[in-house]
């Protein structure tokens, strides 16, 4: 299966010049957040695949504005063809505005995925906006990522763990990625496709 993830910036070659051509065989979107629900419904227009997202910090128009077309995940865990996804919105809290949350909070979201998670066989892919605590973040108050996403990779094991949040210009595709106990922590910024193999999920 080939995921096309993006997050936090807007690419031309996606939007303005976007030639479907140079994007075969697609089969599912997720986005990371920081991005306007126009570019989103557009990608789920054009693709003709489902796109599932969660927002970012400085996402605020989603409410007056949907992105049509899409489904938000956050703190929910959906299936598509046999896969498990798991989404989680926002950032560390830093001045108090929306999709913000301290570590005690983004805790008590995943506590209440426990046996939601349990039930359905643990989690393959993680979508979220900000990264890990110590895993691509950095050190002011906003960009600090979640320890609770650290326990939650220790505790399932995700195949993939895909973040937006952190803006980074790479000049290989290979520097977005750390693997972490088995995990691939994705630093999606812009936009990354990956392929997900899930012949062998047994469920």
């Amino acid at each position: 299966m080939k995921i096309l993830a993006v997050s936090d910036r807007v690419e031309s070659e996606l939007y303005n010049s976007f030639d479907k051509e140079n994007f075969p065989g697609i089969d599912l979107i997720l986005s990371c957040g920081d991005l306007p629900p126009e570019y989103l419904s557009f990608l789920a227009d054009r693709f003709g695949v489902p796109l599932y997202y969660v927002l970012g910090n400085h996402d605020i128009r989603f409410d007056s504005k949907p992105a049509y077309g899409c489904t938000d995940i956050h703190g929910r865990l959906i299936q598509f063809r046999g896969i498990n996804i798991l989404g989680l919105e926002g950032s560390r809290w830093y001045n108090g505005g929306t999709h913000q949350y301290t570590e005690s909070q983004m805790r008590k979201i995943i506590r209440r995925l426990r046996k939601e998670i349990w039930w359905k066989k643990g989690v393959d892919i993680i979508i979220s906006h900000a990264p890990p605590r110590h895993i691509h973040d950095e050190e002011d108050q906003c960009h600090k990522g979640f320890r609770a996403y650290q326990r939650l990779i220790d505790h399932y094991s995700p195949r993939y763990f895909i973040h937006g949040h952190i803006h980074s210009n790479f000049t290989d595709p290979s520097e977005r990625i750390t693997i972490v106990k088995g995990t691939k922590v994705i630093n999606v910024y812009g936009h990354f496709i990956f392929e997900f193999e899930n012949e062998q999920i047994d469920r």
